[in-house]
């Protein structure tokens, strides 16, 4: 008796085993890694360029334009975006889950290629699609990472400025204060907005301020998001396509195989007959 249980037992944890192993091989692994990717930059670049866009504006309000009309526009603009980001994030979540879903769909497909699995004409299609669409989004945030960049150039700007005045207070020759940042020149606020610009000791405690540190760091933080969901689309686009591929492969094996099996069935009808006919003779 304790001899077949320890039979039983090894037989259900080999059982167990082998189990695992073919879930194991059925997740499309680089599906996953590229959702993770394709998450973590969506959420990087949402998350931070949000809460960089509002201390913008905390930072012109209160040292490039006093007057509420003058950045009303941008205020308006900025707004907007903040619920752009929203509608992207909760899009590529869902999105990235339809993805990862394809890819399982796909990879049971090509791994089931001479089993009882069937590829669809739709399901190619389907498949199709979304290699269309992810090369538009690749496309579209390739856009939004160099849009992204812009503000860290203008950041990167003003940060400079000011350590080039710290570097300036032991020469006396230069003044400090002739060393002025105008932001009206870079179209975000109008030239008739006061006081527009900031200069000398201004704009060193501009710089040290804690609205600026955390937007000049979260805006570097937003822009390296949107490059690493670019690398994902593409990561994906690839994906796709090679997963595209296989389910091509797969409807011509699996065209080929019932034509095969149709002409055996039928080589099997005539032999049957022919010794039927041969019976009846005898």
């Amino acid at each position: 008796m304790q001899g077949s249980t320890d039979v039983s037992e090894r037989k259900a944890v080999g059982g167990c085993f082998e189990c695992c192993i073919k879930c194991l091989g059925g997740v499309p692994y680089a599906s996953l890694v590229a959702t993770i990717l394709c998450f973590s930059g969506v959420a990087l670049f949402c998350g931070c360029g949000h809460v960089a866009l509002t201390g913008t504006v905390s930072i012109l309000e209160q040292h490039f334009s006093t007057t509420a009309s003058d950045h009303a526009l941008l205020s308006e603009v900025i707004q907007l975006m903040q619920y752009v980001i929203y509608g992207i994030a909760s899009f590529f979540f869902l999105y990235g889950i339809i993805l990862l879903a394809e890819g399982f769909y796909t990879t049971s497909a090509v791994k089931e290629l001479h089993g009882e699995f069937k590829t669809t004409a739709c399901g190619r299609c389907i498949s199709g699609m979304f290699v269309f669409l992810t090369y538009v989004l690749g496309v579209a945030w390739l856009g939004v990472f160099g849009f992204s960049a812009v503000p860290v150039f203008m950041f990167y700007n003003i940060w400079s400025t000011c350590e080039v005045i710290k570097s300036l207070q032991t020469n006396v020759t230069v003044p400090g204060d002739q060393i002025c940042v105008d932001i009206r020149q870079y179209g975000i606020i109008p030239w008739n907005a006061v006081p527009g610009k900031a200069c000398g000791p201004i704009l060193e405690n501009i710089c040290n301020t804690n609205e600026f540190y955390m937007s000049y760091h979260l805006f570097i933080v937003a822009c390296a998001g949107a490059g690493a969901t670019v690398i994902a689309l593409i990561h994906f686009l690839m994906i796709l396509s090679s997963n595209w591929a296989y389910l091509k492969d797969a409807s011509k094996m699996q065209a080929y195989q019932d034509i095969k099996a149709k002409e055996e069935q039928e080589l099997q009808d005539i032999q049957s007959r022919s010794k039927e006919q041969l019976n009846s003779y005898t």
